[in-house]
């Protein structure tokens, strides 16, 4: 059972990798959208579905203009018949026609509706398969793949890159459809109804397009630094509010004032730049927009009189004019949308296709069967093949036998427990537990006769009683609170509000760093793991809390190989067998006694962590 802990905030982390910005592009667009649509396969029943009904949708949508367009010339037409006395409005026609409309726009939202409900199931279904892809390919990567990246940038992968994916296809699929119809549908009935005012109409196109691209060009440099200055004012906020009190210890208050009020100013004049340049492309775009309806009225008005054109087909046009402008600025946002989509998808599936661990053993070895005797033989290792940290590593250890490795930081101590558990291969040489070779074993199945307790404790927003249980969840509630009282950290729980049901809150900082870590080796006792790790398990606390941990630690580690990584010398001396690590090679090994009448590198660490203990007190 592995105790790490890692605090996360939702969106939080540091850096680029923990935000998709709107404006972020894919390398490659087509072939991520290729990756998108491929694991969509599997709903393209639905899609078509979905595809169909929005055209449908929208096709209904658009017909309705014209329809209404009848009864206005219907309405004219009686007018002027009653004005001149031949006759009178059709009152009954035009219910027919109103009639027809509305059960028209009835037929549109019913589909219209139907589409985005099928749309957002699938955007949510695939969201679904997706994070759980995710989770199970996160069990499957090799510990290297951690190590190499913050965990900022693997948490965006998995929560904004993933939420990026889906509101870019529950969003922009179905808009593309809707637009691309009604533009071309729109486009239609405008020919329909007459070609010159259609090219008048047109006109209003490239005008718009060569405005846009004018204002676009001066603004994008403003909305980049907006980004640019929120994320440095942002930072700043989040540093100097985590280093608040060695602001307030060295006086610096008026300097960080002055600085963040630089970067604000900064901020402030390429954020007004930017929303007012932004601010004013809507007003322009009206402004060419009512251009284009006053030569589509003169025109129209001319053609009336002529006899060319019926009343009620200009107003239809209006209509058209109105919705043929939205669908063009609806596209370029959609454009913008689906390559924030194309590079969330592009980094999702990029996760998805990382090299995996291999999981399978070679052998059919059991863990059940096995007592927990290791063999080190002439292992060599080294994260980079051409640089080497383990040079020869060769032990032998006993079941039950408490190993302690000491030695240096950067000796290779932690590697070497990274090796045992096979978190790495080692490159040449072998390790074996009762005779089996660490690679005849499938590495979940390996990985569940080892017990982790690390100087990193690692506890969840939970009960105390859920917290421990953690360590093997079918246990009863009797067999937790032994644990708790082998961990000698019992009598701490009934003191807290509530005792077991105590809640730790999610920075678990409503108890103290010892008690932390007799909690954790309460989980540990109550896994029963036949190996035991404990990597710097007391090196974060007082004595007199070290002293209580140690006794729990001799509890955990009664009838059990255990393998423990210390710096303070003093608590490994009834060790069985201590391996002293230099470079990378066992430089020494022996128990304490054997070690301190060789008068080595050993004696000679321990010689030194008692002067200076001495020299404390």
């Amino acid at each position: 059972m592995s105790e790490r802990k890692r605090t996360v905030r939702p969106g939080g982390g540091h850096g680029h990798g923990a935000m998709m910005h709107g404006g972020e592009k894919a390398k490659d667009f087509r072939a991520s959208m290729a990756k998108v649509f491929r694991y969509m396969k599997k709903y393209r029943f639905r899609f078509a579905v979905m595809f169909v009904c929005a055209v449908a949708g929208t096709v209904f949508n658009i017909v309705g203009p014209k329809i209404l367009g009848k009864a206005t010339t219907e309405l004219f037409n009686g007018l002027v018949a009653k004005i001149n006395g031949s006759g009178g409005i059709d009152f009954d026609r035009i219910l027919k026609i109103l009639m027809a409309v509305l059960a028209l726009y009835l037929f549109s939202a019913a589909f219209s509706f139907i589409q985005g409900f099928i749309m957002t199931g699938i955007s949510n279904d695939m969201t679904y398969c997706l994070r759980k892809d995710v989770s199970k390919k996160i069990n499957r990567l090799p510990l290297k793949y951690f190590e190499s990246r913050t965990t900022g940038e693997i948490l965006s992968r998995i929560t904004n890159d993933v939420d990026t994916l889906q509101m870019g296809l529950n969003q922009s699929l179905t808009q593309l459809i809707t637009s691309v119809t009604t533009l071309v549908g729109v486009f239609v009935m405008m020919i329909s109804i007459n070609v010159w005012m259609t090219l008048a109409a047109l006109l209003i196109l490239p005008v718009s397009a060569a405005i846009l691209g004018i204002v676009m060009k001066h603004s994008q440099k403003y909305f980049q630094g907006q980004q640019k200055y929120l994320g440095e004012v942002n930072g700043q906020i989040e540093e100097i509010y985590g280093g608040h009190n060695v602001v307030k210890v060295f006086h610096k208050e008026d300097d960080v004032v002055e600085e963040f009020e630089k970067v604000n100013e900064k901020l402030y004049n390429t954020a007004w730049r930017s929303q007012f340049f932004s601010g004013m492309m809507m007003p322009i775009m009206q402004f060419v927009g009512n251009l284009g309806y006053v030569m589509v009225a003169i025109l129209g008005g001319f053609m009336v009189i002529r006899n060319a054109i019926e009343v009620g087909d200009i107003q239809s046009f209006f209509q058209y004019i109105r919705n043929f402008t939205q669908p063009v600025q609806q596209i370029a946002q959609v454009t913008n949308m689906m390559q924030s989509t194309a590079a969330a998808s592009e980094r999702v599936f990029e996760f998805l296709e990382e090299e995996e661990e291999d999981q399978k053993g070679e052998g059919q070895a059991n863990v059940e069967e096995l007592k927990g005797n290791v063999a080190f033989e002439h292992v060599h290792f080294g994260y980079d093949p051409q640089k080497v940290i383990i040079n020869d590593f060769s032990a032998e250890i006993k079941d039950g036998q408490k190993i302690a490795i000491v030695g240096p930081t950067g000796a290779g101590k932690t590697t070497m427990v990274k090796l045992l558990m096979r978190f790495y291969d080692v490159n040449s040489g072998n390790i074996r537990i009762d005779g089996h070779d660490l690679k005849e074993f499938d590495r979940s199945s390996l990985r569940e006769m080892f017990g982790m307790v690390l100087q990193d404790t690692w506890l969840f927003s939970g009960t105390i009683m859920e917290n421990i249980r953690y360590g093997r969840l079918d246990a009863t509630d009797e067999e937790v609170i032994a644990a708790a009282k082998a961990a000698h950290v019992h009598k701490f729980i009934m003191q807290q509000p509530g005792g077991y049901q105590m809640v730790l809150n999610e920075e678990t900082s409503n108890i103290s760093q010892g008690q932390k870590q007799l909690l954790t080796i309460a989980r540990a006792i109550l896994a029963d793991n036949k190996i035991l790790i404990l990597d710097e398990a007391t090196s974060s606390v007082d004595t007199r809390t070290e002293i209580k941990i140690q006794k729990a630690m001799d509890n955990l580690m009664k009838g059990r190989t255990s393998f423990v990584i210390a710096h303070r010398l003093s608590t490994i001396r009834d060790a069985d067998l201590i391996l002293v690590m230099k470079d990378g090679d066992i430089i020494e090994q022996g128990n304490h006694d054997e070690l301190m009448e060789a008068d080595g590198f050993y004696a000679e660490l321990y010689n030194s962590q008692f002067e200076r203990v001495q020299a404390l007190a």
